[in-house]
């Protein structure tokens, strides 16, 4: 009797296990076809930077995006921003190869926002990124935040906000949150700064902010290549 009734919840778990993961599937399914219709992309918008021991003007800056992961940052006086490594600003890059498994990982809140928490893992065991974790507004399939664990570029959050541009998965607003630890910003994310005067005391704690606040985007109009070089 007691084999049957182990038995029995095994069948039931796997059974549960099955829809949570069909589930998952179809959310990021939602997910990914709102940001797959989005082929190319210029933006306009204003980027702040928000470190102690930098001293870092607002900037306006141009954004270029060409699928399936070519990202520009072009800041005011012509200064180009190529993020490199594993570090990425753009979300459809976690989709582009289909390489990895997606695991179901509960709910939890983004700015009073509920969420469905959904972790994926690399299925190269060479892949840079070691785990993404996306809180994802279920009923708009729109990804609120995003933390990236990498190998070598330590971890960093992404926190999105939508408006005018939520239909095509583009956000009003990306805050990207990062650790200072050793004076600087992960690779990638080297924003053309002036170290200037560094603090007192180390604190490897320390959180770093770069805001980007966009004002208008081009969609799908056709993005020459030589853009990207």
């Amino acid at each position: 009797m007691h084999i049957y009734k182990g038995l029995l919840f095994l069948v039931m778990l796997t059974g549960v296990q099955a829809i949570q993961a069909q589930e998952t599937d179809k959310l990021l399914e939602r997910v990914k076809a709102k940001l797959a219709a989005v082929s190319d992309y210029q933006a306009e918008g204003v980027m702040k930077t928000d470190v102690s021991f930098m001293k870092v003007p607002e900037s306006k800056v141009t954004v270029y995006y060409k699928k399936p992961d070519r990202f520009k940052i072009k800041k005011q006086g012509g200064i180009s921003i190529v993020p490199k490594g594993g570090v990425n600003i753009n979300l459809s890059a976690l989709f582009a190869d289909n390489k990895y498994t997606a695991v179901a990982a509960g709910t939890g809140s983004v700015n009073n926002l509920s969420t469905t928490i959904i972790k994926l893992l690399p299925l190269d065991e060479k892949s840079e990124v070691v785990v993404s974790t996306l809180y994802i507004d279920e009923k708009e399939a729109l990804i609120r935040k995003a933390v990236i664990t990498t190998r070598e570029n330590g971890t960093y959050e992404m926190e999105l906000a939508y408006g005018k541009f939520a239909s095509h998965g583009l956000p009003d607003k990306v805050v990207f949150l990062f650790a200072t630890k050793d004076y600087k910003l992960p690779k990638g994310l080297v924003f053309d700064y002036d170290t200037g005067e560094k603090p007192a005391n180390k604190n490897p704690d320390q959180k770093g902010k770069i805001e980007i606040s966009y004002s208008n985007y081009i969609v799908n109009k056709g993005l020459d290549d030589s853009i990207f070089r």
